[in-house]
C-alpha cells in the first residue's frame, strides 16, 4: 500500500549544489548512450554498400533496408519496455543492463555470418539504444541541478553528432581495402562500437542511483548516504556549499 512520506530536503540539496567533476562524470557516463546512437546509424549506412558484396554477406538493398528498420524497431520497444522497468527496478540497474545489452548485440553484429543473424542483432542492438535513452534521460533529470537541466539535457542530446562524426572517422581506415580486407574491416567497425560500450560500462559502475528515485520507493536512508557522499565529493573541489532552500517536499512511496 501506498504511504505517506514526511517529507525529505536531497532535492533541494541536490539541487543547490555548483557544477563541479563530479557533474561532469555523470553526464559523459550518461550520456555516452548518444554518442553510441550516432555511431550506429553512421556505421550503418557507410557499411550498407560494403554488406551487399559477394565477399562480405551479400544481402540485397532490401535486406540492407529492412535491417535498418528493425534497428529503428527495437529503437522504439526498448525505450518503452525500459522506460517502465527503470521506474520499477531503478535507474542504475536499467543504465548498467541497457549498456550491456547494446555491447553484446553490437559486438554479437561483428560475428555475422547470414542476413537473419545480421539483422536480429541490429533489432538487439536498436533495443538496446531505445532502454539506454529511456533510463538515462530519467537520470540525467534526477542527477543534474535544476537550474542547468535544460542545458544539460540539450548538450546532452546534441552528442549524437559527436558519435556520428566518430563513425564517419571510423569507417575511413577500416573500409579502405588497402589497409584491411572487405570483409574484416567492417567486423572491425562493430567491434569498436563494443570496445568503446566496455570503457563506458567501467566508468557507469560509479553512477549512484538516484536519490528522487529512492525516495519515491521508500528508501529515505539509502538516499541520505549518497547525497551526503555526492555532498563531500563537491565540497573537497568547491571548498563549501550554498545553502540548500528552505522547506521539505513531501513523497507518497510505494515499497516494493
Amino acid at each position: 500500500m501506498p504511504c505517506a512520506d514526511p517529507g525529505s530536503d536531497i532535492p533541494a540539496r541536490l539541487d543547490r549544489l555548483p557544477w563541479s567533476r563530479w557533474h561532469w562524470r555523470m553526464v559523459g557516463a550518461l550520456g555516452a548512450a548518444w554518442v553510441f546512437d550516432g555511431l550506429e546509424v553512421t556505421l550503418a549506412g557507410s557499411l550498407g554498400a560494403v554488406l551487399t558484396r559477394p565477399g562480405t554477406l551479400g544481402l540485397t538493398a532490401a535486406q540492407i533496408g529492412a535491417a535498418g528498420s528493425l534497428y529503428v524497431a527495437g529503437a522504439v520497444l526498448g525505450a518503452l519496455l525500459f522506460g517502465r522497468m527503470a521506474d520499477r527496478l531503478g535507474r542504475k540497474r536499467l543504465f548498467l543492463a541497457t549498456l550491456a545489452i547494446y555491447m553484446t548485440a553490437t559486438l554479437a553484429t561483428a560475428f555475422s555470418p547470414n542476413f537473419i543473424y545480421f539483422a536480429t542483432c541490429r533489432w538487439a542492438t536498436g533495443l538496446g539504444i531505445g532502454g539506454e535513452y529511456a533510463a538515462i534521460n530519467s537520470a540525467i533529470d534526477e542527477l543534474v541541478p535544476a537550474r542547468v537541466r535544460g542545458r544539460v539535457n540539450l548538450a546532452v542530446n546534441g552528442c549524437f553528432w559527436l558519435g556520428a562524426a566518430l563513425g564517419a572517422g571510423l569507417s575511413l581506415p577500416l573500409l579502405d581495402e588497402r589497409l584491411l580486407p572487405p570483409d574484416l574491416g567492417w567486423r572491425l567497425a562493430f567491434g569498436a562500437g563494443a570496445v568503446l560500450a566496455l570503457v563506458i560500462l567501467r566508468v557507469r559502475r560509479d553512477v549512484p542511483e538516484s536519490p528522487r528515485w529512492l525516495l519515491a520507493r521508500g528508501r529515505a536512508a539509502q538516499a541520505e548516504r549518497i547525497v551526503q557522499d555526492i555532498e563531500a565529493q563537491v565540497r573537497r573541489e568547491r571548498g563549501s556549499l550554498p545553502p540548500a532552500a528552505a522547506g521539505r517536499i513531501a513523497y507518497r512511496s510505494a515499497r516494493t
